[in-house]
């Protein structure tokens, strides 16, 4: 089932391909109908593609290995983009030499620290990324930080995390709990659907704007990206539905049940 809001032939003027992974890719470690054929279909007819997603709580390292288990052997870590690679990238430009505060996993840590970022206690800049090794003593330090007027970036804003069997909360969930505790929201966001997150991709790619096309599963992230004057295109196969698109105020150049049904038509 495809919907065709306009017509496949944008399709042949896409130089690169933005490839959401959660919800579109795969849900959990179970490849998504139609994924694996549609990259092998790009791979062979050499067209570039970016692997993004917005969760954080992985390093781009840990993608690549998940996706080799999958059979993708042709994807490497030039294919993959995570929010938490674009905040570094923001930090590294923006906050030069600053002391973080980083509300992230181990792997995201580690990420930082080979990006050259000091991680600490008493910082200049809080960093909340999709911590799934959350404390409670980790969030009440970051909302003390934030309460106190330090420098507040969030890696992206997703309040939920596709899985098999429904959803997990993201950061989001985060954002809200600690707007809630301080009246704070973040000063920055990163990840899908801001600008910063092209920023990074036209910077290191020398890409157009008119010239990418962003496919994923979720209006608020994904679908909003074409604020920013870039073609989207919307699976099914993940968090929305159908019938979501009726008072969505994000419309797609395109829908589609799964991204198999992209193979052949450009």
């Amino acid at each position: 089932m495809i919907k065709n809001i306009h017509k496949f032939e944008f399709l042949k003027d896409v130089q690169c391909w933005l490839l959401d992974m959660d919800g579109t890719i795969y849900l959990e470690d179970e490849l998504i109908e139609g994924a694996f054929e549609f990259i092998q279909y790009l791979h062979h007819r050499q067209k570039r593609f970016l692997c993004i997603t917005n969760n954080s709580s992985k390093s781009s390292t840990q993608y690549v290995e998940k996706l080799h288990k999958m059979g993708f052997s042709f994807i490497h870590e030039e294919n993959i983009l995570t929010s938490g690679q674009a905040t570094i990238a923001y930090v590294q430009r923006y906050h030069a030499g600053k002391k973080v505060y980083l509300l992230g996993t181990e792997e995201l840590e580690k990420e930082f620290v080979d990006g050259g970022i000091k991680l600490s206690d008493n910082p200049d800049v809080v960093v909340i990324g999709f911590d799934t090794s959350l404390t409670y003593k980790k969030l009440w330090k970051a909302c003390d930080l934030v309460r106190n007027g330090s420098p507040y970036i969030a890696t992206h804003p997703d309040i939920n995390c596709p899985v098999q069997n429904g959803f997990m909360p993201d950061i989001g969930a985060l954002i809200a709990f600690i707007q809630a505790s301080t009246g704070r929201n973040p000063d920055v966001i990163i990840g899908k659907p801001h600008a910063l997150i092209l920023q990074v991709i036209r910077e290191e790619h020398k890409l157009e704007l008119k010239k990418m096309v962003m496919v994923g599963d979720r209006l608020y992230t994904d679908i909003a990206m074409q604020k920013e004057g870039i073609k989207t295109i919307l699976t099914l196969s993940g968090e929305t539905k159908l019938k979501d698109l009726e008072n969505s105020p994000f419309q797609p150049d395109l829908v589609i049940k799964n991204v198999g049904e992209l193979v052949g038509k450009f």
